[in-house]
């Protein structure tokens, strides 16, 4: 059990270390994990003045 959890703690030093090096696989990632929550959210009701809505299209687009 031991050799597992340290296998698997030298896995994730490595992703770390790679997302690190590299913006484009640490969005991946990023969009791996959104799309996994957004597959559990049945509706989404966003109510204001449209800068939530601008916040998550920054978000999910990448833009600044």
């Amino acid at each position: 059990m031991r050799r597992e959890e340290t296998a698997s703690t030298r896995s994730l030093l490595n992703t770390a270390k790679l997302m690190e090096d590299n913006p484009m696989l640490f969005k991946l990632k990023e969009m791996e994990y959104v799309e996994k929550i957004a597959e559990k959210i049945g509706s989404l009701s966003v109510n204001g003045d449209g800068g939530i809505v601008d916040g998550l299209r920054k978000i999910l687009t990448g833009t600044k």
